[in-house]
């Protein structure tokens, strides 16, 4: 099988839930770190992660996506990804329960979104997998954060840290 026909996936759990994003996404793992608090954003936003010197926006995908808080554990991580919204591209902390894998998924495998049925918006979903865990729920990351307000939000805390 060649490249061009499986995609490398950073598999992820957030409750009992399986979601996935593309490595090409990933630009870290780091271990979770309580976020630099920034006053006056939405509930999910966290604050400032700080990567090397440089302040990172940081969001709780759990809360973003509707799941109730989950206060972090040694297994929670902050996913450091670089995403292309529709103006500019962002670096944007997203704080995960726990990485699962790094692994390749055959094209061929891959299900398109379901238009009901799930419990997640499917306009955030790139498509799902079936495997010995259940379902895997390829995400599109960016989608999530492009709204307007989100994208409003999280372009002017970048642009001031």
């Amino acid at each position: 099988m060649s490249g061009a026909d499986e995609i490398q996936v950073v598999q992820f759990g957030l409750g009992e839930e399986i979601f996935a994003v593309p490595v090409t996404l990933v630009r870290e793992i780091l271990d979770y770190k309580e976020p630099f608090h920034v006053p006056g954003g939405p509930a999910y936003f966290l604050g400032l992660t700080d990567m090397r010197g440089n302040g990172v926006p940081t969001v709780d995908l759990r809360l973003r996506l509707g799941l109730p808080h989950a206060a972090p554990t040694l297994t929670t991580r902050i996913l450091i990804l670089d995403l292309t919204l529709a103006d500019r591209a962002l670096t944007l902390g997203v704080v995960i329960d726990r990485v699962l894998s790094v692994t390749s998924i055959a094209s061929a495998r891959i299900e398109a979104a379901p238009d009901i049925g799930v419990r997640w918006n499917s306009d955030y979903i790139t498509g799902v997998v079936r495997d010995e865990r259940g379902f895997v729920v390829i995400v599109d990351i960016a989608r999530i954060f492009s709204t307007s307000e989100a994208s409003a939000l999280l372009g002017d805390i970048a642009a001031a840290a």
